[in-house]
């Protein structure tokens, strides 16, 4: 048994307009009326995607703080006349310069239209494959218990750990990383970006929660009340959430 990551969450005061911001930076579709939106691919809603990791943006109440989230993506481009045009299509659509205490570097960090950070990498030739998102990223204090954690939580694959930085992916070489950055700061307020994890169909969801309690996860209330998902963090205290199998022509 194991679980799959599906969706990015991000939490927003305009979901609907987050939403179309993260579609256009893509160049995919945002999906849903609600004020619930998710992005994916184009061409059609397809969910659980068998490659991407979808962005699903979800309304709260709650403006971003100015502390930096501690999970945020990186961006892929394959040239950097591609990352210069990319940079600037973000910024008219919206985006704008993040400074995080990066100094200077060959990647450019940018912030959503609500202040979530990310960034327009310098073209890497390992994230060549991965499509418009090369990783998810997520800062932490120990980077080898992290992916420990989750590469025993995840049917991914861990492919390099050392004490500053590890990395997983799909066992099918598909899609963005799932990467784990050692930084000094430690988790100051809620999470704003988390990820979203489903069983596979078979799998009962309960079973999965148990098995994640015994690896270190611990039970988390951020006043979801009676969801179909279960809350929980992880041993350093990142934010995630264990889905319920979807009902058969029911979208997210």
């Amino acid at each position: 048994m194991a679980l799959r990551p599906v969706m990015v969450n991000i939490k927003a005061l305009d979901a609907p307009a987050v939403g179309r911001f993260w579609a256009e930076a893509l160049g995919w579709s945002a999906y849903g009326s609600g004020a619930t939106r998710y992005v994916g691919p184009a061409g059609g809603l397809v969910w659980p995607d068998p490659v991407v990791l979808g962005i699903d943006v979800v309304p709260v109440p709650e403006p971003k703080t100015t502390t930096k989230n501690r999970t945020h993506l990186d961006l892929a481009t394959a040239s950097t006349a591609h990352q210069r045009e990319l940079v600037a299509r973000l910024q008219s659509l919206g985006a704008t310069p993040a400074d995080v205490g990066q100094g200077e570097v060959p990647w450019t960090v940018l912030a959503d239209p609500e202040g979530n950070e990310f960034c327009v990498l310098e073209p890497r030739e390992i994230y060549r494959d991965t499509g418009p998102i090369a990783a998810v990223v997520v800062n932490c204090v120990d980077p080898r218990a992290t992916a420990r954690f989750w590469d025993d939580a995840l049917d991914w694959t861990l492919l390099e750990v050392t004490d500053e930085h590890a990395r997983l992916r799909s066992a099918r070489h598909t899609g963005p990383y799932l990467e784990f950055l050692r930084t000094p700061d430690t988790k100051a307020v809620p999470d704003r970006v988390h990820l979203d994890l489903l069983p596979y169909p078979g799998d009962d969801k309960a079973t999965e929660v148990a098995r994640l309690h015994s690896l270190g996860a611990t039970d988390l209330d951020v006043g979801q009340g009676d969801v179909p998902w279960t809350c929980l963090s992880d041993p350093e205290g990142h934010e995630f959430c264990v889905l319920a199998p979807p009902q058969a022509g029911v979208a997210p």
